[in-house]
C-alpha cells in the first residue's frame, strides 16, 4: 500500500522543465529532459526518476561536471549511420536528436545505428528504445557508465553497470521491452535504498576481501573510494553465471566506447587522480530496425505478441501469482499511477521545496 503523497504529473512537469531552465538548461532542452525523468516514474522505475533529479543532472551542473547547454556535433554520417559528440552537454538531449535521425534513416533503408561520445548520463535506456517502438521498429540501445562493477573472479570496479536495452513492437497494449543493467543492481538503485533508508539486499557487492556488504550509505562510499563493486549478471563467480553477465558488461562497454573512439572503464570515472571533479566522457549506442523491411509489421507484431502471451500462459511455479513478460510490469504501474502522479518521500520533498524557495518559483505541493 502506497503511503507516500502524490503529485500530480503535469505539476511536477513543469517543476522540473523550470528548474532545469533556472539552471541554464534550454526551454525545448529541458521539456526533454523533464519528460525522460517521468517516464521512469511513470513506469515505476524510481532509480532514475525524480530521484535522480537533483543528484545526478543539477549537482553535476552545479559542479561542473554535465554543460546545460548541449553544442551536437555530427563527427561522421552515412545513410544509415551516425557519430555524434555531446561535447558534455545533456545525454538526454543529445539522445533524443540521435533517435529521431536514426528513425527517419530506418523508414528509408530498414536499420540504421549511431554512437554518441563525450556524453553524460542518458537517463533511462528503455526510453530511446520506446521511441524506435512508437514509430513501429524495433529499439535497441546501451552505454557505459562510471566504473562500479568487477568482473567474474575479480574485486576491482572496473565497468559500469551498462544497460543492454531492446523494445519490441507487439500487438499488445504494451510492448516487449526489456531495460536492465548487465550488473546484479544499478547504482541507482543502491542510491534509492540509500536515500530511503534501507539496506541493499547481500550478494549484489563484493568486498576487497572477497565478501559482502549491506549498508547501502556505506556501499555508495566505499564503491567511488574502489573499496567494493556490484556483481555482474549472474552473481558471485561462474557457478551461477556471472561469468554470463560479465559477458554482457563487456559487450555494452566495447560498443558504447570503440565504435565512436571513445574512452571506456577507468576514464569515465568523472575524477583527475587528485580527486577532483572532471568531465565523464560517457558513450552511448542505438540501433533501430524497421519490420517492415523483413515480413511486414503487422506479422511481427502479431508473431511477437503470441509469444509473449504463450510465455504467460505458460504453467505457473507452486505459489507463483502469474508469470510477466518483459514491459508488462512496468504498464502497469503506469495503470495505477496515471491518475495520481508521481509518488514523493520525505527526502525528495526536500529537494522540491529547497529548489523552489532556492529560485523563488511560484509552487506549491500537495504534500506541505
Amino acid at each position: 500500500m502506497e503511503t507516500r503523497p502524490y503529485v500530480p504529473w503535469e505539476l511536477m512537469n513543469s517543476f522540473m522543465i523550470d528548474v532545469f531552465k533556472c539552471y541554464g538548461v534550454p526551454e525545448e532542452d529541458a521539456k526533454i529532459c523533464a519528460d525522460v525523468l517521468l517516464e521512469s516514474d511513470r513506469r515505476g522505475i524510481e532509480s532514475h526518476g525524480c530521484n535522480r533529479f537533483k543528484p545526478i543532472y543539477l549537482d553535476r551542473i552545479d559542479n561542473g561536471t554535465l554543460l546545460p547547454v548541449t553544442k551536437i556535433d555530427i563527427v561522421k554520417e552515412t545513410p544509415t549511420t551516425v557519430v555524434m559528440d555531446a561535447n558534455d552537454g545533456m545525454g538526454m538531449v543529445a539522445s533524443w536528436h540521435m533517435m529521431n535521425k536514426l528513425i527517419e534513416k530506418a523508414k528509408l533503408y530498414g536499420m540504421a545505428g549511431g554512437t554518441i561520445y563525450n556524453s553524460t548520463h542518458y537517463g533511462i535506456a528503455g526510453y530511446w528504445t520506446t521511441m524506435a517502438e512508437k514509430a513501429g521498429m524495433i529499439g535497441i540501445s546501451g552505454t557505459n557508465a562510471r566504473p562500479s562493477v568487477a568482473p567474474t573472479w575479480g574485486i576491482e570496479p572496473m565497468m559500469g553497470t551498462n544497460p543492454m536495452t531492446f523494445t519490441i513492437p507487439t500487438d499488445e497494449e504494451f510492448p516487449f521491452n526489456f531495460d536492465c543493467a548487465t550488473s546484479t543492481v544499478q547504482n541507482g538503485k543502491i542510491e534509492y535504498y540509500a536515500r530511503s533508508g534501507k539496506e541493499t539486499p547481500a550478494g549484489l557487492v563484493v568486498t576487497q576481501d572477497g565478501g559482502t556488504m549491506t549498508d547501502s550509505a556505506q556501499i555508495l562510499k566505499d564503491m567511488r573510494a574502489g573499496k567494493c563493486a556490484l556483481l555482474p549478471l549472474g552473481g558471485l563467480g561462474e557457478a551461477t553465471g556471472g561469468y554470463k553477465g560479465y559477458g554482457f558488461t563487456a559487450i555494452v562497454e566495447i560498443l558504447s566506447a570503440a565504435l565512436a573512439g571513445g574512452p571506456f572503464m577507468k576514464e569515465l570515472s568523472g575524477k583527475n587522480p587528485d580527486g577532483t571533479n572532471r568531465m565523464y566522457h560517457l558513450g552511448h549506442f542505438f540501433f533501430v530496425i524497421n519490420p517492415e523491411f523483413f515480413m511486414g509489421l503487422e506479422t511481427f507484431k502479431k508473431t511477437a505478441g503470441d509469444i509473449c502471451r504463450a510465455l504467460r500462459a505458460s504453467e505457473k511455479a507452486p505459489g507463483a501469482e502469474r508469470i510477466y513478460t518483459a514491459g508488462e510490469k512496468e504498464w502497469l504501474a503506469w495503470q495505477d499511477r496515471k491518475d495520481k502522479g508521481v509518488p514523493v518521500g520525505e527526502s525528495i520533498q526536500k529537494e522540491l521545496t529547497g529548489l523552489r524557495d532556492r529560485f523563488d518559483l511560484p509552487y506549491k505541493f500537495p504534500f506541505e
